[in-house]
């Protein structure tokens, strides 16, 4: 079972294929399908207001509820002071994570008490703001956080090495693979910080699932690493949120 970890909703503008949310999630479906994807975690694209996004992720995970797990799009600016309100109402709907990106200001106290609050991990993406991370994970250890692309997107390997270091230290700091185009560095941070650390993600409809999972059975690792990285991981940093709203398929 390989579930994908990381997953828009949309393009937010982008101009890559369908723009509408539906038809950009059936386009990601259909090529995910292709390689063995059959499980999702789904969120809005970063738009930076989110009450109507979230509710299209909400009732698109809804219609499969064994399949699809879904995280709330949170902006930490605009949202301020009501975050642990807009959190708790996509609780209720069965979202199990919080995602937060660079774009619309960094994940605040705010962010991460919600989060401990509803036993959530934080999706963070810091645009190679290790530092940022770092503070936040110290204050709210109790607290997954989340960081995809090994920090940074836009190939900053510098950000990517500093965040590798973090991994090894703090121990819930977590990162996943999409978008890690420097593959040795990849490799190196499953090297060092060992595979409960990582979470296969695609990053999808942006970039396409299939050279994204090929990175990690390039890795060559023993296949009960390999099957932390491609769902066990992300099922057991989510179940705290999930209990009492899974149905019998959704896993553990």
């Amino acid at each position: 079972m390989i579930v994908d970890s990381h997953v828009h909703v949309g393009t937010a503008g982008v101009p890559l294929g369908p723009a509408g949310p539906a038809a950009s999630f059936a386009l990601w479906r259909k090529r995910a399908a292709a390689v063995g994807i059959s499980r999702g975690v789904l969120m809005a694209a970063p738009v930076g207001s989110y009450a109507a996004a979230n509710r299209t992720v909400a009732h698109l995970a809804a219609r499969e509820p064994g399949r699809w797990l879904w995280y709330v799009f949170v902006n930490p600016v605009a949202d301020r002071g009501r975050v642990d309100a807009v959190v708790a109402a996509a609780h209720a709907r069965g979202a199990c994570g919080i995602k937060v990106h660079w774009s619309d200001g960094p994940a605040t106290d705010e962010v991460a008490l919600a989060a401990e609050r509803h036993r959530m991990p934080v999706l963070f993406d810091p645009g190679g703001d290790v530092q940022q991370v770092c503070y936040l994970a110290g204050r709210h250890p109790d607290v997954a956080w989340i960081v995809p692309h090994l920090s940074a997107f836009n190939d900053d390997w510098r950000a990517q090495k500093r965040l590798t270091d973090v991994l090894v230290r703090v121990p819930n700091v977590f990162t996943d693979t999409s978008g890690v185009r420097y593959f040795d560095l990849l490799e190196e941070a499953v090297a060092r910080a060992g595979s409960r650390k990582v979470l296969f993600g695609s990053d999808g409809p942006y970039l396409h699932p299939a050279p994204e999972l090929a990175k990690i059975f390039a890795l060559g690792m023993p296949p009960a690493d390999r099957a932390l990285i491609l769902g066990g991981n992300v099922l057991r940093l989510t179940a705290a949120a999930r209990s009492g709203r899974c149905h019998t398929n959704c896993g553990t």
